[in-house]
């Protein structure tokens, strides 16, 4: 087969995308660092360990050697989690084909990036290791999606966000099917903002909804959730304006609400769940602070962007005067300094309410 896509990446989000490409009479590398995975893909046509249950084309391969995924691409994505983003990156630095150039990459990864003077945006990070050819070019996809429900069929909506217009187009016409559509945009800060945060405000909807249906406090309701999504979209906003965004509109359309929405809403949303078991379950018990959580999070399961990003935004909101007590509140209950019941209440008198 001739490969020109390469996804770097096999969770469940990097394998639904590859499908939808590889559908598409395309073939498709899949970089897996994880060798059973690896395996199934190729010898089963499932990720078993991530995407378990759905058949995958015949034109999608796996492969756990990075330069052999990345080498000679047209396109390139970039699918690991943020905690991975960096060394991943690292390792394709000295991929011909990307020193020179010569590969058009976009990245799905949600959430910030630890640099030297403390948080920053994925996208502009990783222009600062690749070459100069991709400065202003790199393209950034998010939008309101599950990756069960994108491999499933499920009609999804899709922002693939570009300085270059140009590649933004491209990525689009990459991705775009009847069931997938995707939609350009040049607000490449707001996006970013809008994929990161979400994450930390369907944590806090998730302990608020399992805080309603357990009774234990009596003054939540459907209503109450409402205003938690209304109150953390604000956050949101204030968060991108500080940062960059350049247009009001990324936040009313689909990478903002839209996303924000389905994250807090569904099911399937890790970082809902997530939420929901620091309730349920009292999953942070075993762990002291949010560095012991980040440095351990492998034991949960599954992987909540949310938790990291908490920790940057938490920094954020700081450097910038930022008043975000939802996403600051979150924070310090990752960090065991608040306890879910004291942070609700807290945020009723955040929100005005006497």
């Amino acid at each position: 087969m001739d490969f020109q896509i390469a996804i770097l990446g096999a969770g469940a989000w990097g394998t639904a995308i590859a499908k939808v490409i590889a559908e598409k009479k395309k073939n498709v590398i899949i970089w897996s660092y994880e060798t059973d995975v690896r395996d199934d893909i190729n010898q089963k046509k499932e990720n078993i360990r991530y995407l378990p249950g759905v058949k995958l084309p015949e034109t999608l391969k796996a492969t756990s050697d990075i330069e052999e995924a990345a080498e000679g691409k047209q396109f390139l994505i970039y699918a690991v989690p943020s905690l991975f983003l960096l060394d991943t990156l690292k390792k394709t630095l000295a991929v011909n084909s990307i020193r020179e150039g010569k590969t058009t990459i976009a990245v799905i990864t949600k959430g910030f990036l630890q640099g030297e003077n403390g948080p920053r945006m994925i996208v502009e990070t990783m222009e600062d290791y690749l070459p100069g050819f991709f400065r202003q070019s790199l393209v950034y996809i998010s939008g309101p999606s599950h990756a069960e429900e994108v491999s499933d069929g499920k009609i999804t909506g899709l922002i693939a966000a570009s300085e270059n217009a140009k590649n933004a187009i491209r990525f689009r016409n990459l991705l775009k099917s009847p069931r997938l559509l995707v939609y350009s945009s040049l607000d490449v800060r707001g996006v970013q903002v809008a994929a990161a945060a979400k994450n930390v405000i369907a944590i806090a909807f998730g302990m608020l909804d399992a805080i309603k249906d357990s009774g234990k406090a009596d003054m939540f309701g459907d209503g109450t959730e409402s205003l938690l999504l209304a109150a953390g979209l604000n956050e949101i906003q204030l968060l991108g304006k500080a940062l960059g965004a350049t247009h009001a509109e990324t936040f009313t359309s689909i990478s903002g609400i839209g996303d924000l929405d389905v994250t807090c809403r569904s099911v399937l949303g890790r970082n809902r769940r997530f939420g929901r078991e620091i309730i349920d379950k009292d999953i942070l018990e075993p762990y002291k602070d949010i560095e012991d959580l980040l440095e351990r999070i492998g034991e949960i399961g599954y992987m909540p962007e949310g938790i990291a990003a908490a920790k940057y935004i938490r920094i954020l909101a700081e450097k910038h005067n930022l008043k975000m007590p939802v996403s600051v509140g979150l924070c310090k209950i990752l960090n065991r300094e608040l306890e879910p019941i004291e942070f609700c209440g807290n945020l009723l008198f955040d929100w005005g309410i006497k």
